[in-house]
């Protein structure tokens, strides 16, 4: 039988009259009408819109004013489009109408997901940038073997560069290389001794009791994670209205400043090139310019899952609603 979803609210004259051209067309068309209500669901009312009703028949649409013909237009479509699905391949297509009869474990991980996808980026978010500001503690409180792990944990996804990342407990909260021309500060040459700068060295470099101990994140990373989590939590608590931005908005505030401010790096680390092409960020800019990604990807991401969620939510809600009806029509 074919399915017919008419999205409503209360008070809705043109909802009634649907509804009751419907009812009327069952002898022409035989259908099971299912009514959802938009109200129940910012983001299915949002989706569906105000002007109501709509009409969901098969792969169909109607959105009002809907006449009787209309209808009975549409309901005919879908039922001759119905029957060429059985004939081409009927095993398949009554697989299809059963998948349509229950809720099965992917859809309760479908609707699970689609209500709290944005808490559970938030906790993992949460985690990630939390767990490398905990190595330096354990350091600090004597347990070596849990700071190894998150270091080394956190070793694959970040270069973890001494003179790049955040110290905690010690006598300065960073300690750059003398190219940044950060004064007042003991430069990363002074502690090792050395203006040969070992890469390796400064990856496994961790710190002591007077320098401080290394957060397990370099400036830029923490930066990064952390905007992304300050913006899952605003997402959230102001009921998830953001628009995505365009994607030249983030190439060009997001990308294009940390691509910069990173790969004119790379020169400081060869030998023979002019002085004025060589250089070193600071944490200031290694945040800024992380901070803009981390917005501007989350800014970007963020609205493009909540709309795939709220698709997926008025499905199941929809399917829902089918299947409720079909037991309610069986016990009677």
């Amino acid at each position: 039988m074919i399915n017919v979803t008419v999205y409503i609210r209360e008070n809705c004259p043109d909802c009634d009259q649907v509804l009751a051209d419907l009812e009327s067309l069952q002898a022409v068309v035989p259908h099971q009408t299912v009514t959802v209500d938009v109200t129940r669901d910012q983001g299915l009312r949002e989706r569906i819109g105000e002007l109501l009703p709509v009409v969901e028949i098969g792969p169909y649409r109607l959105q009002t004013p809907i006449a009787r013909q209309d209808l009975q237009v549409v309901l005919s479509a879908a039922r001759d489009r119905a029957q060429q699905m059985e004939q081409v391949d009927q095993e398949t297509y009554q697989q299809r109408v059963n998948r349509g009869r229950v809720i099965t474990s992917s859809d309760r991980l479908s609707i699970f997901f689609s209500r709290h996808y944005l808490a559970l980026i938030n906790v993992l978010l949460l985690v990630y940038v939390s767990l490398p500001f905990l190595a330096p503690v354990m350091m600090k409180t004597g347990n070596p073997i849990v700071a190894s792990m998150i270091y080394k944990g956190y070793s694959p996804m970040c270069h973890q560069l001494a003179f790049r990342s955040w110290f905690l407990f010690g006598a300065q909260p960073y300690y750059p290389r003398e190219l940044a021309g950060l004064a007042g500060l003991t430069p990363y040459e002074t502690i090792i001794d050395s203006q040969e700068i070992d890469l390796l060295q400064a990856r496994n470099f961790v710190g002591n009791e007077t320098l401080g101990y290394k957060v397990a994140l370099c400036e830029r990373d923490v930066a990064i994670y952390g905007t992304m989590l300050l913006f899952g939590v605003v997402y959230s608590l102001t009921g998830r209205r953001f628009r995505s931005i365009p994607w030249y908005m983030w190439i060009a505030i997001g990308l294009v400043p940390i691509g910069l401010d990173g790969v004119s790096q790379l020169p400081s680390f060869s030998s023979g090139l002019p002085s004025w092409i060589i250089r070193e960020s600071t944490p200031l800019l290694r945040t800024i310019t992380g901070a803009l990604f981390g917005l501007m990807t989350a800014w970007y991401l963020f609205p493009m899952i909540e709309e795939s969620a709220r698709e997926t939510r008025r499905v199941m809600q929809r399917k829902l609603a089918v299947i409720q009806q079909a037991n309610r029509a069986n016990q009677t």
